[in-house]
């Protein structure tokens, strides 16, 4: 059996009396993309140290691609690429030095102009780091995680300040190293982006795991919360809202909006009502919640 690329169990952080993770437990298959996702102060920079073998934890265990990534760091860290938020790199080198730099560092780096052509950056190759933007600093550190092709990435936030045309690109290389069977851990603020990327969610919440789930299992349990109905104008519905845990109006005449967690049995009443009232339903859309509408609602008491 093939060991997870990444198995976190239990993992305790402490900063004094500050407890930043508490007994988190979470998995990377390999070969996927799993989305860490939590507001600031959630946890999730403790979490990621604490698997780039930068500390060790508290409590609990962490193995990564089979290894501990304190105790045998230096064998580990050929095998890793690790794109950070910001800087790491010396700002007066250009994008073509320090991306030829990182390769030297590599046993079989991958080649480094196509790695320009495929991120946008080969007219920045002679532009220094200081005088990038920072959505072009964002595809060099990402082109430097991958350069040394690594079977495990972690990438923090790799999307930040990118337009979108760049980010698209970037998503598209994301899913690539999936498909050449690379391990992605990717910590984001933009949902639709691990909504998009990611094989499995873990939402972090004041050190803690407050779910976790493919995007699909984590917005289909949280159900339909908008039900339009195109009916005959002007009903009741006063009366059907007093039946639901939800609100009902008439918008423009003969189009009713019913918004709440409306699982089945609800849409059947509402359905049911319409049916009773004598009027003619000519259309019925749902919207499920998306994985934003999981995340705010899961993280809305959070304090930062």
């Amino acid at each position: 059996m093939v060991e997870a690329a990444v198995e976190v169990q239990d993992v305790v952080v402490r900063y004094g009396d500050v407890t930043a993770v508490d007994g988190v437990s979470l998995t990377v298959p390999r070969g996927s993309i799993l989305a860490l996702l939590g507001n600031n102060g959630a946890g999730k920079t403790s979490l990621l140290q604490v698997c780039e073998g930068f500390r060790g934890p508290d409590g609990g265990s962490v193995r990564v691609l089979g290894l501990d990534p304190v105790a045998d760091h230096d064998a580990l860290m050929p095998r890793l690429g690790i794109m950070l938020q910001s800087g790491g790199v010396y700002p007066w080198a250009t994008a073509g030095e320090i991306l030829r730099l990182f390769a030297s560092y590599a046993a079989n780096p991958l080649d480094v102009d196509m790695l320009l052509d495929r991120l946008g950056l080969r007219k920045f190759a002679k532009t220094t780091f200081r005088r990038l933007s920072g959505g072009e600093q964002q595809r060099l550190s990402l082109a430097v995680a991958l350069v040394g092709r690594p079977e495990l990435v972690f990438l923090d936030e790799p999307t930040a300040g990118m337009d979108v045309g760049a980010r698209q690109t970037t998503w598209q290389l994301v899913d690539s190293l999936r498909a050449d069977g690379v391990s992605v851990l990717l910590t984001t603020h933009l949902l639709d982006e691990a909504e998009s990327l990611a094989d499995h969610v873990v939402i972090m919440d004041n050190g803690v795991v407050a779910a976790t789930g493919t995007p699909a299992e984590l917005t289909a349990a949280a159900g339909i919360d908008l039900l339009h109905v195109r009916a005959d104008p002007a009903l009741p519905v006063a009366a059907l809202a007093a039946r639901l845990d939800a609100t009902v109006a008439e918008g423009s005449p003969g189009d009713y909006t019913v918004a709440g967690a409306l699982d089945t049995e609800a849409i059947a009443a509402v359905l049911a009502w319409f049916a009773e009232a004598g009027a003619q339903v000519t259309a019925v859309n749902t919207r499920r919640r998306t994985l934003e509408d999981v995340y705010l609602a899961l993280t809305a008491g959070a304090t930062r």
